[in-house]
């Protein structure tokens, strides 16, 4: 998928792979203490929303009947959404405002370009660097999602790649976000939308509870594929339609990485 878009002559360059890693090794080598309270602070948040209100507000709704006609706790309900939303929140902390401290203000990504590293070499290394953090994320969430029987184990399994995925394609977007923006003002903008995402992506309630006409906004988002993928594996009733969910993510995925890559070329090389 990824060959679609990006450019041969990228895809086709020897040692690649290595320079992306470099870039993602010097983040690891750079941590610091006060980065691991931020990343437990970033862990904890989808915990107490699961807790609060797929535990709490769901002991006063009880269960809820899905699309298809099945029955669920809320908590079921509610905890893969949560899921698909610690994924969103963390790859787009990552690519967005540390990523703009680091190309704009640090200059961080000029040293770089002094090697051999290319642009999208820096944004490959920076959002595999952005999922390694949300992969913690994701594993330590899907364990307690287990040890509180809101789904399997093989399920959880199976979930793992799909928030790798998600984590991914809101880590490319958040990437190419960070090009266009002009200043630490924006990021205002930017939690306002990921608040308008985690409210209206079918994350406490289906989209069929909507009215037609916002419910098929709310279906074109990618929080919501995000949301229906993950919720489809965690229950167990993943279909066709997740198919077009995992395409949905890749072409995301694809179109923002190629978009950063030539955004930072323009940016950094000039």
């Amino acid at each position: 998928m990824l060959t679609l878009v990006l450019p041969r002559r990228l895809m086709a360059l020897p040692g690649m792979g290595r320079r992306s890693a470099a870039v993602a090794r010097r983040n690891v080598a750079a941590l610091k203490t006060a980065y691991w309270l931020v990343m437990i602070g970033g862990l904890l948040e989808p915990v107490l929303y699961l807790f609060s209100i797929g535990v709490g507000v769901g002991a006063l709704i009880g269960e809820i009947p899905l699309p298809g006609g099945r029955v669920v706790g809320y908590a079921e309900f509610v905890a893969p959404a949560m899921l698909a939303s610690s994924a969103m929140s963390g790859a787009l902390s990552e690519t967005t405002f540390n990523f703009f401290g680091k190309m704009k203000f640090m200059r961080l990504y000029d040293g770089m370009l002094a090697t051999p590293v290319r642009p999208i070499e820096i944004a490959l290394g920076e959002l595999s660097w952005a999922m390694l953090r949300g992969s913690v994320y994701s594993a330590a969430f899907l364990v307690l999602m287990v040890a509180m029987d809101l789904t399997t184990p093989l399920r959880a399994l199976a979930a793992l790649p799909a928030s790798i995925l998600v984590g991914f394609a809101f880590g490319a977007l958040g990437m190419t976000i960070s090009t266009l923006i002009r200043g630490w003002q924006d990021f205002d903008m930017i939690g306002a939308g990921m608040f308008v995402l985690f409210l209206f992506s079918g994350t406490f309630i289906p989209a069929t509870a909507y009215p037609d006409v916002l419910r098929w906004i709310v279906e074109v988002t990618p929080l919501y594929r995000s949301v229906d993928l993950i919720r489809g594996i965690t229950l167990g009733s993943a279909g066709p339609v997740q198919v077009l969910d995992v395409l949905y993510l890749l072409v995301m995925l694809a179109g923002g990485l190629f978009v950063a890559g030539r955004r930072m070329e323009r940016l950094l090389c000039r």
